[in-house]
């Protein structure tokens, strides 16, 4: 699944209701920041918009990975989808690439290994990164809000995909 597509330093943001998550990737099997950003009040994305914009200031990423949230399938609210437009807009003015990869071609991606649900793929994305496995969060029952720590797969499943498909042609 993962291949030697090499693109520097690729930053993998995924945005949650309450906050966001990151992963850095130096490759495909090599993690060297990540977490998961709580932010709360009033106007979140500005909070968040902030806080994304320090860390891209902070590693200089040389590309960028968002949820395509203008797939159709896409489910996604406007805030998030404005909040990952000006996140967009801010690294474009500044010469760093972006990428957008859907649900749909996440799930396409890791399909090709039998996971088909968010767990599952975080299942895979712990095996594949041994730093992330002991941060998997346990099968979410439907009764259960989904675990903050989940976001950390999400992205990390984002620039996975990235490594796997490669840079696409402009």
């Amino acid at each position: 699944m993962i291949s030697t597509n090499s693109k520097g330093l690729v930053l993998s943001l995924y945005v949650t209701t309450r906050g966001f998550a990151y992963v850095l990737f130096e490759g495909p099997t090599s993690p060297i920041d990540w977490g998961v950003r709580e932010i709360t009040g009033p106007d979140k994305n500005t909070q968040c918009s902030e806080s994304i914009i320090k860390l891209i200031e902070t590693h200089n990423p040389d590309a960028v990975v968002l949820e395509d949230c203008r797939a159709p399938s896409s489910r996604r609210s406007r805030r998030v989808y404005d909040l990952y437009r000006a996140v967009e807009a801010w690294t474009a003015n500044r010469g760093i690439d972006t990428y957008h990869y859907s649900r749909d071609l996440i799930r396409q991606t890791f399909g090709k290994l039998g996971a088909a649900t968010k767990d599952e793929i975080a299942e895979v994305i712990g095996k594949h990164i041994p730093a992330f496995e002991h941060r998997r969060p346990p099968a979410r029952k439907i009764w259960m809000s989904e675990d903050a720590r989940m976001g950390l797969f999400d992205a990390t499943a984002l620039v996975l995909t990235f490594f796997h498909l490669g840079v696409p042609d402009p």
